[in-house]
């Protein structure tokens, strides 16, 4: 039998959920309700004793002081009087408290308790409709994908069933039509690798099982495989190098010293100090995030962090990172495409997903960035990173050797994840949401922690020899990229199931998180195992790696697979792909100079992609660990934007690690090669701008695109170009990557949908000295502001364009060559003192950076814009978008040496800080903004507020 504890509030306290959907629902157009009541639901099986069971209510599962509780019966004695409906997950969807639940209860001395659950009833009085409720039920209560409504209270929550046998797929006889719909069908795969496939096992003169197959499709997918990046190019009818190849020999041309590892492990290595290494990888869940966007986020927060600690024979994981892009929050229902999720849940939900993660971690999510278009209404982009730091000899790749035993530790394995792989390498339909929902997965960060925790000291006894994660492809991916070079076997029979009736090719690929594999060296088994055990983790030999290279997989002592390493990893065609680039036929929009700038600055502070996000950056723990240096937002009111973030990883050391990251969609719009040039130069001058010198900087790509045909090809083709262009010039490696190229929605009715091409460009660099570190915000009244670089007719993808609803055509460039030099001058400025502040421009421009800058000191400034370039128009300097530019503090006695220093590069001076409380700016004789502090910043802080 199952018992069921309900929890609820009190009535003399706040229901703050309960509230918080009243409000959510008003978004909706529904204002009728009165009263929320949001009831949790704790479900026990297999104790029937009454004393047990009460025990367990009332020293467990609610707290007396505000909170109800009963035992079988409603705790809300007047519940007929509400509207109410029940929400649990699906049978097989991680439940992250039963864990917790059931060694509670065990603690307690409590036996017998066979399975636990948990679920929410929600209580609703008012004027509403069924048709209300129907719309808060699907919009705000639940996730169809991962959810269900519970009509009846469950009569058992044990899942068990019989696994089906391993199936022989009668390839070799199949004709191209019948090839076709069994990729189709599970595979993903297209015609010619499909007939690789059949002609590789009509040599073998056998047929493949369902794990081969399912093998074979995870490991040649797009999101595994790279075939796109890899492919051979015809771009314009003229053949070019493959994407991967000039990246990788870009850095391999840079040669730099501080590099350690690059493009061979799970994340990109380089050198701090002290005999110790840093490490980054920053990651995309697009797909998983649009279908169920809390779970999604949760657990590419959870893969990223498994990235770093799966790196050379482990890292700590230090800082984690998130960068999203939706389309606005209040676009209209009736503009959300059949089978999406709205953009204000979307992004509710992915904040709350990244949240949960770090936060439950004890990792400081410290940097990231929120960006909005229409054309991520459709699929969001969700970029989430992670850094880590480790002693510079564990920070080499391992390799397995034969006779290594094969280890599992951390979570079991069940149905959840399995296709996530080859589900993120399609594009998004209208039935995406239904037939994908067993790609989706929800995370468990205390059991990661704990994971962590025992793998750290395992390395440090010096127990693993190779370590990967088990993300993307499960056990297929993490075992067959571990063993490609020797072999394995593996007994799928050994690997700790979360329940039983798994089929062995779910087994394989299943995606389930938490979960790592490693090898370990025969005599060293019995001693891992015990360390893992200290910790309370799971630690299972699940088979061996050989010296045959071949995958070889038991269950229950018959072969269920066998393939040749080089046939799995090398059997894949290289597909020649061809594409197209043809410079867009944009115009400049010809617009009447604004009649009140006050008032067009307030616009721009409270746009979408200008905005404040500080209620966001709140919910996150960026303090945790204490090693904060530079904060995501400071200042006199500790509620100003810094351009990057910087931590002390050792602490008391004086040495610091920064992260930052630079991208803007709507550039690559206009033009992908200048669109990339931008993201490379923003997330440079982040840095730089805080302290950090340019020769130290390490980079990450994050490539989100749609759908490669031939015209996104062309474009894709152009950024990459970008990339080679830039880090040659500047020498400064890409360390690391990622190309998520599915970006694509199409609807039921031909709706094709593409999100604006997408590269997120992420730094990391080590300081030798965090005292040397500054931030934006205003410091002195009497100090001067000078602004570096050329301002120009650069407004093509602007915020200010966008405020007139236009796009335009003068994207921003960069002056590469002279980019170098101003990165090396501006570090060389900080360094001697002579910079005070610092805050670089990109949306919004100068007029931006000065009110942001204001907010940080609390401070007026008074500057006037006519000698810095030779625009005729205050508003075109003002809104201008160019590269390379920063506005700078500087003390009236180093005035001079900064001149200097900058002699032949474009300083300007601007003005004066003061303490007037506001932002006064002339050109032309004229004042065309005077704007307090506090109003600005009253528009600037708005828009994020009506949501978080």
């Amino acid at each position: 039998m199952v018992h069921r504890v309900e929890v609820a509030t009190k009535s003399n306290f706040l229901d703050a959920e309960g509230e918080a959907l009243k409000q959510a629902a008003a978004h909706f157009g529904i204002t009728g309700l009165e009263v929320v009541r949001v009831v949790k639901v704790y479900k026990l099986e297999g104790l029937d004793a009454d004393e047990k069971l009460h025990d367990i209510k009332d020293r467990l599962l609610h707290e007396p002081i505000w909170q109800d509780a009963a035992l079988d019966q409603r705790v809300v004695r007047d519940e007929e009087n509400y509207k109410t409906v029940e929400i649990a997950l699906k049978p097989g969807i991680m439940d992250t408290e039963i864990e917790s639940v059931m060694r509670a209860v065990a603690d307690l001395g409590i036996k017998g308790l066979s399975m636990a659950g948990t679920g929410k009833r929600f209580l609703f009085q008012g004027n509403i409709s069924h048709a209300d409720l129907s719309l808060i039920t699907e919009k705000l209560l639940m996730n169809k994908i991962i959810q269900r409504v519970l009509d009846k209270p469950e009569e058992t929550l044990l899942i068990d069933s019989e696994p089906k046998p391993t199936e022989i797929i009668t390839l070799r006889s199949m004709n191209d039509s019948e090839l076709i719909a069994l990729s189709d069908n599970r595979l993903w795969l297209n015609l010619e690798e499909m007939k690789v496939i059949q002609e590789y096992f009509r040599k073998l003169d056998r047929d493949p099982t369902d794990v081969e197959l399912e093998m074979l499709a995870q490991t040649w997918s797009e999101h595994c495989g790279h075939k796109t990046f890899k492919a051979k190019l015809v771009i314009n009818g003229r053949e070019k190098e493959p994407l991967m190849t000039r990246i990788k020999k870009a850095t391999q041309e840079i040669n730099s010293p501080n590099v350690i590892s690059v493009f061979e492990d799970n994340s990109g290595v380089i050198k701090f100090f002290n005999g110790l290494a840093v490490c980054g990888k920053v990651e995309t869940h697009n797909s998983p995030s649009a279908i169920e966007p809390y779970g999604g986020a949760m657990t590419g927060s959870g893969g990223v962090f498994r990235d770093v600690v799966g790196t050379g024979q482990g890292a700590k994981t230090i800082i984690s990172t998130d960068i999203f892009c939706f389309a606005p929050f209040d676009t209209d229902q009736a503009d959300v495409p059949v089978g999406c999720i709205h953009p204000q849940r979307l992004g509710s939900e992915v904040v709350r997903g990244v949240k949960d993660y770090g936060n439950r971690m004890g990792i400081p999510t410290n940097n990231g960035s929120l960006h909005f278009h229409p054309d991520f209404v459709a699929k969001p982009s969700v970029i989430v990173g992670a850094f880590g730091i480790m002693p510079e000899k564990f920070a080499r790749k391992g390799r397995a050797k034969p006779g290594d035993k094969i280890i599992t530790v951390g979570g079991k394995t069940g149905r959840d994840g399995i296709h996530g792989a080859t589900f993120s390498s399609g594009e998004m339909t209208a039935e995406t949401e239904s037939i994908s929902s067993s790609a989706v997965q929800i995370g468990n960060a205390i059991e990661e922690k704990r994971m962590f925790d025992a793998i750290l000291a395992a390395r440090d006894k010096g127990l693993i020899r190779a370590i990967t994660d088990l993300g993307a492809g499960g056990f297929s991916s993490g075992i067959g990229e571990m063993g490609e070079d020797t072999g394995a076997r593996v007994d799928l029979d050994k690997i700790p199931l979360k329940y039983h009736g798994l089929a062995p090719w779910e087994i394989w690929l299943s995606e389930s998180q938490e979960r790592m594999v490693m090898a370990v060296d025969a005599k060293d088994v019995a001693q891992i195992k015990k360390v893992f055990k200290d910790f309370n983790v799971e630690a299972t030999e699940i088979g061996e790696f050989t010296d045959d290279k071949k995958l070889t997989l038991n269950y229950n002592g018959e072969i269920v697979g066998k393939l040749e390493m080089e046939f799995l990893h090398g059997g894949l065609p290289q597909r020649v792909m061809s594409g197209e680039w043809h410079e867009p036929k944009l115009v400049e929009p010809e617009l009447l100079e604004p009649k009140d700038y006050n008032e067009t600055l307030k616009q721009i502070l409270c746009h979408w992609n200008v905005c404040s996000k500080e209620p966001i950056v709140r919910l996150y723990d960026h303090e945790v660990q204490g090693t904060s240096v530079l904060k995501p937002y400071s200042g006199t009111n500790k509620d100003a934007p810094n351009d990057a973030a910087i931590i002390e990883p050792v602490l008391g050391s004086g040495q610091g690690l920064a992260t930052a990251h630079g991208m803007n969609p709507i550039y690559n719009k206009i033009n992908p090669y200048w669109g990339a040039a931008s993201a490379f130069d923003e997330c440079v001058r982040n840095l730089v701008a805080s302290g950090v010198d340019p020769k130290n900087i390490a980079l990450l790509d994050n490539f989100i695109w749609p759908f490669p045909d031939a015209e996104e090809l062309g474009k894709l083709d152009r950024a990459v170009d970008a990339c080679y262009d830039i880090t040659t010039t500047w020498q400064m490696p890409i360390v690391s990557g990622k190309d998520s190229l599915s970006s694509t929605y199409r609807g039921p009715d031909g709706t094709v949908i593409k999100i604006p091409p997408t590269l997120c460009v992420s730094g990391f660099a080590p300081l030798e000295d965090i005292s040397k570190t500054i931030s934006a915000g205003l410091k002195q009244a009497g100090n001067w502001l000078f602004i570096v670089g050329e301002t120009k007719a650069e407004l093509g993808g602007s915020v200010y364009y966008d405020l007139h609803t236009e796009l335009g055509a003068s994207v921003p460039h960069v002056d590469i060559q002279q980019a170098r030099v101003i990165f090396e001058k501006m570090h060389s400025a900080i360094t001697q003192d002579i910079i005070q502040s610092a805050h670089d421009l990109s949306e919004g421009g100068l007029a931006v950076a000065l009110a942001e800058m204001c907010f940080g000191g609390n401070k007026g400034a008074a500057v006037t814009i006519d000698n810095i370039s030779e625009l005729d128009r205050a508003d075109k300097i003002l809104f201008s978008e160019s590269n390379t530019r920063f506005v700078i503090e500087v003390a009236p006695k180093n005035e001079d040496k900064l001149t200097a220093l900058f002699k032949d590069l474009p300083l300007f001076k601007l003005g004066q800080v003061n303490d007037s409380k506001s932002l006064t700016i002339s050109f032309g004789g004229k004042e065309v903004i005077n704007s307090g502090i506090d109003e600005m910043k009253k528009a600037y802080q708005a828009t994020m507020k009506r949501y978080f």
